[in-house]
């Protein structure tokens, strides 16, 4: 718009704009124009334009004004249109002129001011450069000023958790050095174990899902609990022993259960609810899964109670239990107290041992199957130590096992030594009779002695101790009154009275006494044959030893003798040379 006009709509005046709803068509039009209104003051208000003269902002107000009112136009809106165009270009060519008179007036002061500029810029040329010296010796006492103390502050800075005194010690820097970097190699761990922060918003993000899980399976625990508790309130076991093992995500298969069931008692002519459980599970497990190893033992447990050894071994044979030594123990236990089922609870048990790495038991369990040769094999198998075997022996005695453990089988070393296994057992009571049959057995083939030079596991004092302890037993004393010693203590040495000596004979005669004597006289007399034959060997590698360095040194004097002839005879014959010379 042109000046006037900004001038003439700037300057209307109340009565003439009361004046204006008598052409307007309807009420939103007034409102329209009294929006108008309000906005223009408001504009030039918050703008702060000048009461009078062109000014730019008024005119930007004016023109924005124009513009909803076409936008509110139909009629009339081309026509308003090409007036705010020419409007426009005429403001635009004002502009422009306005702008080629301010750039001829700035080349004509220009051109008239060139002269004054010159000298001006002369002036001011020779003030920069005379401020420019006086700057640059400021800046080189600035830089003198800043290096001093910069040194200074290196000089007097002190390192953190030091004193100034360590700070200046070189020992004591290198260990603050390495202490750092001990700790910067732990912060760069700490930091890989650092995860981003969308890493962590997808795990939050997993987190509350897995809560909302566990919120919807906790009430879902807690209404099948409450029906199964109702189904136990009712008696009915059989449907609360089927509605456990129904429930979804095992909530109620648990040992718990199983216990709680076997306080119920059940209907006349009907399985027991704690076996109806079980065999339930045992239907409901899937190829390849088995029971937790709590509900496996609780199961077998109950099973064996009620006497269906049967389900127990399908069990067993198809995998569906989790095996371990406790379940082992119980069909062990089983088969001590109900013999008629003894030998498929102990083939039960021998399995579970042998799965759960329980060798010792698993062996024991052959033993008591009467399996002796199938237990040394699995024994040789498994590589048991003296110790395991000893560990077998005592609990299940066995001549024809311990034959077995202590020969050689296909050219290895036996796996009991004979010494070590005669001088276990003869110090138990309860086990002597059975070193005493495998040494009178050596004795009757023969092979004793053979099998003390072949023992390389069982040394002279070890069979001395055998020796010993059989010598002991032979002079073991009848069970006597109070105040007697006990049973296999040495007495005193006193005068025999003849029932003293009687009773003695009648014990030495007896034929357990007969071996004992017999097998400690044999040890003694091939203890004493190996030692002799020991000491012969030594005498004579001693004498050949001797020997051989007497001829040694024999034959070094003999040749220090010869050179020493040699070295005369050159030495005179060097020496008639020279004469003749």
């Amino acid at each position: 718009m042109s000046e006037s006009q900004n001038n003439n709509c700037s300057s209307l005046k109340p009565e003439e704009r009361n004046l204006t709803p008598e052409i307007l068509i309807s009420e939103s039009d007034e409102k329209f124009f009294q929006s108008l209104y309000d906005f223009i003051e408001y504009e030039k208000q918050y703008l702060q334009c000048p009461a009078e003269g062109a000014d730019e902002q008024r005119y930007m107000i004016y023109c924005s004004v124009f513009n909803k009112v076409i936008g509110r136009a139909t009629a009339y809106k081309r026509l308003l249109v090409t007036i705010k165009a020419e409007y426009d270009d005429v403001i635009s060519t004002l502009r422009r002129r306005e702008g080629v008179a301010r750039a001829a007036q700035r080349k004509l002061e220009a051109a008239t001011s060139r002269s004054t500029s010159v000298m001006t810029c002369r002036r001011q040329a020779a003030e920069l450069k005379e401020r420019i010296s006086v700057l640059q010796k400021e800046t080189s006492a600035l830089q003198e000023e800043t290096e001093r103390r910069r040194f200074f502050k290196k000089q007097t800075a002190l390192i953190p958790g030091l004193t100034l005194a360590e700070s200046e010690d070189v020992h004591v820097l290198d260990r603050h050095v390495q202490r750092l970097e001990v700790e910067t190699l732990s912060l760069m761990d700490r930091r890989s174990c650092c995860i981003s922060v969308e890493i962590k918003a997808e795990l939050d993000g997993e987190l509350q899902a897995a809560q909302r899980q566990r919120d919807h399976l906790r009430t879902e625990n807690h209404r099948l609990n409450f029906l199964f508790l109702s189904l136990l309130v009712s008696s009915q076991w059989d449907q609360a022993a089927l509605h456990a093992v129904r429930s979804p995500h095992g909530i109620l298969r648990s040992s718990d259960v199983m216990q709680t069931l076997q306080l119920a008692k059940a209907c006349p002519g009907s399985a027991p609810p704690p076996l109806v459980f079980f065999r339930a599970l045992l239907v409901s497990v899937p190829p390849g899964g088995r029971l937790s190893a709590a509900l496996s033992l609780h199961g077998v447990r109950c099973a064996l109670q009620q006497g269906s050894t049967p389900l127990v071994s399908h069990a067993v044979a198809h995998r569906k239990l989790t095996f371990s030594e406790a379940l082992g123990d119980a069909l062990t236990e089983h088969a001590q107290n109900q013999p008629h089922v003894a030998d498929v609870c102990l083939a039960l048990a021998t399995i579970i041992y042998e799965a759960c790495g329980a060798n010792r038991k698993s062996s024991l369990s052959m033993c008591k199957r009467g399996l002796v040769h199938g237990a040394s094999e699995f024994m040789t198998r498994c590589n048991f130590t003296p110790e395991d075997c000893m560990w077998v022996l005592s609990r299940s005695p066995s001549l024809s096992l311990l034959q077995l453990l202590t020969e050689p089988c296909q050219g290895r070393a036996a796996i009991l030594s004979v010494g070590v296994a005669c001088s276990s057992l003869l110090v138990d009571p309860q086990q002597q009779q059975l070193a005493l049959q495998l040494l009178d057995g050596f004795f009757s083939h023969g092979v004793l002695q053979e099998v003390m030079l072949e023992d390389g596991r069982s040394s002279v004092e070890l069979w001395a101790d055998v020796a010993s302890l059989c010598s002991d037993r032979d002079r073991r004393p009848e069970p006597g009154p109070a105040g007697s010693p006990p049973h296999g203590a040495r007495l005193p040495v006193k005068p025999r009275l003849p029932q003293q000596q009687e009773r003695s004979s009648e014990t030495r005669n007896s034929p357990d006494c007969c071996q004992a004597t017999r097998a400690a006289a044999i040890i003694i007399i091939i203890i004493t044959i190996t030692i002799i034959t020991i000491i012969t060997i030594i005498i004579i590698i001693i004498t050949i030893i001797i020997i051989i360095i007497a001829v040694v040194i024999i034959a070094v004097i003999i040749i220090t003798i010869i050179t020493t002839i040699i070295i005369i005879i050159i030495i005179i014959i060097i020496w008639n040379e020279l004469s003749q010379c």
